[in-house]
């Protein structure tokens, strides 16, 4: 049997050309996206934080009239939505940077 040639990186091979036009097509699609991809980005996170917000302010102010407290309602739901809009909105985000 003659000695089969090894492979070495960069030699020219079909495979090796493959491998490189697909690397560059990955990186082409991340450019491409990446300003609507951030902006986007940037939108979802606000409402993500914002949405939760915003029902606990409601919930709130409707709880301080119905159950008052020696606390408010208000500031406590107010607290409790950024708190779960910040959860919500780091999730959403670290799922979407492993898709990549």
């Amino acid at each position: 049997m003659p000695d089969e040639e090894k492979h070495v990186p960069g030699d020219g091979t079909a495979e090796e050309i493959g491998r490189q036009a697909e690397r560059r097509l990955r990186a082409r699609r991340r450019r491409s996206r990446s300003v609507w991809f951030g902006l986007g980005m940037f939108g979802l996170v606000g409402w993500a934080v914002a949405v939760p917000t915003l029902i606990g302010i409601v919930l709130g102010l409707w709880l301080d009239r119905v159950a008052p407290q020696d606390f408010s309602w208000t500031l406590t739901l107010l607290l409790a939505g950024v708190v779960l809009g910040a959860i919500n909105a780091w999730l959403w985000v670290e799922r979407e940077s492993r898709g990549e």
